[in-house]
């Protein structure tokens, strides 16, 4: 049986050709030093293709418009490092929905080489690939050659994340600390809507939370529930909060009872080492865990996610500002979809009623309502009217499921800012949504 060879960073880089496709492991699990000197080889190379997913580490070789012929990057969600450089004009970003994610890619473009990060090999030889396989093990299977940082500091993790030393072709061991995400306090806002979706979730609902102030308030609001599950995209700090208080045991669920479901776990420190070595907490291949007929199969799934921006009739860009890009679909329509699939099961959109934005004309920032007649040019459609179930912000919740036109109409101006509500109902009437009469 083979074993890998031991190599350094520089020389893992030396192994890309020109042209060839190269896939990163996601968000807290990228290979930090593989990007932070793939550049050094851009007088090398030509037409490299670089995907990846949420990245934390700013690259030089996507970051310098210099490094353009050499590198380009394609991804399956934008964070805030690619959103600043993406006019570089080598930057494109990857439709998605998350649980396809990796089969369609690599059925488009096939990996050739695979970057991830794991920990080191137990007795058995086998090494985990720890805080994510939304897609990793697809690409492993797929590549013509295997690079992992193997690192003593990331947290060793089960389910569908081990790997035996035999698949990896090279080694390079580092010795950094796994990216931590900081637990975004909630606010005012944040608090009441988070009470609102509180109130309708029951004792032994099953939970898909995403990150941030509203999921976070969400989490804090169901402390004193019993019997949740959890079943989930991400693995979040709040979730393991709701473990800690004995809130979420997972004694309901139809699949995987007892266990703490998910495909990839991003937080603080405090998580990671509450994942680390606990066999309670499964990741599993992104494939399964959001697709939205797995995810209904627990009664009383609840879905909560976050829009940019939603119509009066229902239709959410929650990934674009317009035609500008701004995060990605991820898991948004996966999980509503199968959470509607659910006996019981639920799906939340929130979001603020306004936003405060710089008015391109005058260049002052003002107050917009976030509910609104049209969507924004060009704004990408990230959960269709069909499939919105909830909607709420700070001025309450409203049902969707099954209403009319005429009917989302007057919901969603209810839940809007009160300052917008009349302009909203005049420009509904205009459109012929609803009635003047």
């Amino acid at each position: 049986m083979r074993t890998p060879k031991k190599i350094t960073v520089k020389e893992a880089i030396k192994l890309v050709k020109s042209n060839d496709n190269i896939v990163l492991g996601m968000a807290g699990a990228e290979p930090k030093l593989f990007i932070q000197e793939l550049h050094e080889i851009a007088d090398q190379v030509k037409g490299v293709k670089v995907t990846n997913c949420l990245p934390f580490e700013n690259g030089e070789f996507f970051i310098n418009p210099n490094y353009k012929s050499s590198f380009s990057t394609d991804s399956w969600f934008y964070g805030g490092s690619l959103r600043k450089v993406h006019e570089n004009g080598n930057i494109s970003y990857i439709p998605n929905h998350l649980h396809l994610a990796g089969r369609k890619r690599f059925e488009h473009t096939k990996p050739n080489i695979f970057v991830g990060t794991a920990t080191p090999p137990d007795k058995h030889g086998f090494l985990s690939l720890s805080l994510s396989n939304v897609y990793e093990q697809e690409a492993i299977e797929l590549a013509d050659i295997v690079i992992l940082e193997v690192n003593p500091n990331f947290p060793r993790t089960f389910g569908d994340v081990e790997i035996h030393e035999s698949k990896i072709d090279y080694i390079v061991e580092v010795d950094y600390e796994a990216p931590t995400l900081p637990d975004a306090v909630p606010n005012e806002k944040d608090i009441k809507i988070g009470n609102f979706i509180a109130e309708k979730i029951k004792d032994g609902s099953t939970l898909q939370l995403g990150i941030g102030g509203i999921p976070n308030a969400v989490a804090h609001a169901l402390l004193d529930k019993k019997d949740l599950g959890i079943h989930t995209e991400m693995f979040t700090t709040g979730l393991m909060h709701l473990v800690k208080a004995g809130a979420a045991n997972g004694s309901k669920k139809n699949t995987h009872k007892h266990k703490h479901v998910c495909c990839f776990a991003l937080g603080t420190k405090e998580l990671y080492d509450f994942i680390d070595d606990n066999p309670s907490v499964q990741i599993l291949n992104g494939n399964y865990v959001n697709d939205p007929a797995i995810i209904g199969l627990n009664d009383n799934q609840v879905s909560i996610n976050t829009t940019i921006e939603v119509d009066l009739t229902g239709q959410c860009a929650s990934e674009s500002i317009g035609h500008r890009q701004f995060s990605g679909t991820g898991g948004q329509a996966d999980t509503a979809i199968g959470a509607q699939n659910s006996k019981g099961g639920m799906s939340f959109i929130t979001l603020y009623s306004t936003a405060n934005v710089k008015n391109p004309e005058t260049g002052e920032r003002e107050e917009i309502s976030k509910i609104v007649p049209f969507l924004k040019p060009g704004a990408a459609v990230t959960l269709s009217r069909n499939d919105v179930d909830y909607v709420v912000t700070e001025y309450g919740c409203v049902s969707l499921r099954g209403t009319s036109i005429s009917e989302r109409v007057e919901l969603l101006i209810s839940i809007a800012h009160p300052k917008f509500r009349d302009e909203l109902r005049k420009e509904a009437i205009r459109l012929q949504y609803i009635s003047g009469n």
